[in-house]
């Protein structure tokens, strides 16, 4: 014998309940699965494609200022090669930076800059990088300064318009150098001349002032923050064009 009985209220209720809490649970569900594969997402473009760094310091003054935040390929020089005249962040070769004492951050602040570390939003070894322009590939023969106070790179004088002097000065550097730089390195300088430790103030570490290719992440490609300087970041292909057509 079957019971053809019509549902109570009570079972209604109770059926229609179980349903919201399925729902529910199911939103959730769907949720973490989305934050999960966003996260995952971000950490692959982080690590292999893109990600941000802070400037430290005036070095690279006034294409960069001091807490500007910067964009960087991870793509150069792994898949694209360097060119003269990009603007590179990379490791320290070793001697070009003072040791750092560790940051002192409580709990909470620690944990969301690390998230954010993960997916490429917060750079917590900004500190522990370096930015400059790249001014000499492998071979290159990097003099200065002639007698109009230019630089040249294989015979060839630079017109910098990114260089930032003291009023008054017209020599690209303080300090005359003529240098030839080695197989897999760069010669790198700031933009901001009269005060960036750069290739030409570090002739007494371990690599001479050049720095090894390989310690290079990327190329800095767009100013992020402040939305008031957004702007990308020229690599100067005219000022070296000369240079190019002669050497490579």
């Amino acid at each position: 014998m079957t019971d053809n009985s019509l549902p109570t209220r009570s079972d209604r209720l109770e059926s229609e309940t179980k349903r919201k809490k399925r729902g529910v649970a199911l939103f959730l569900r769907d949720l973490l699965v989305i934050f999960v594969v966003a996260l995952l997402i971000s950490f692959l473009i982080k690590t292999f494609l893109i990600r941000s760094f802070y400037i430290p310091s005036g070095s690279m003054e006034t294409t960069l200022l001091v807490n500007d935040r910067i964009i960087v390929n991870q793509l150069e020089p792994g898949l694209i090669p360097i060119t003269r005249g990009d603007v590179v962040v990379f490791r320290d070769p070793g001697g070009w930076l003072l040791p750092q004492a560790p940051v002192q951050q409580n709990p909470i602040v620690a944990g969301v800059d690390w998230v954010l570390s993960v997916v490429g939003l917060s750079a917590p070894d900004s500190n522990d990088h370096l930015i400059k322009r790249v001014i000499g590939l492998p071979g290159d023969h990097v003099v200065c300064c002639n007698a109009l106070g230019q630089m040249s790179v294989n015979d060839i004088p630079l017109s910098e318009p990114y260089v930032n002097l003291p009023t008054g000065q017209t020599q690209v550097s303080k300090d005359a150098f003529d240098v030839d730089v080695p197989a897999k390195s760069l010669w790198v300088m700031g933009d901001n001349r009269y005060n960036s430790k750069d290739s030409r103030y570090n002739g007494d570490t371990p690599g001479k002032g050049f720095v090894p290719i390989e310690n290079v992440v990327g190329r800095a490609l767009v100013i992020s923050w402040p939305l008031a300087r957004w702007t990308w970041l020229d690599d100067y292909p005219e000022v070296f064009r000369g240079v190019s057509a002669e050497t490579d």
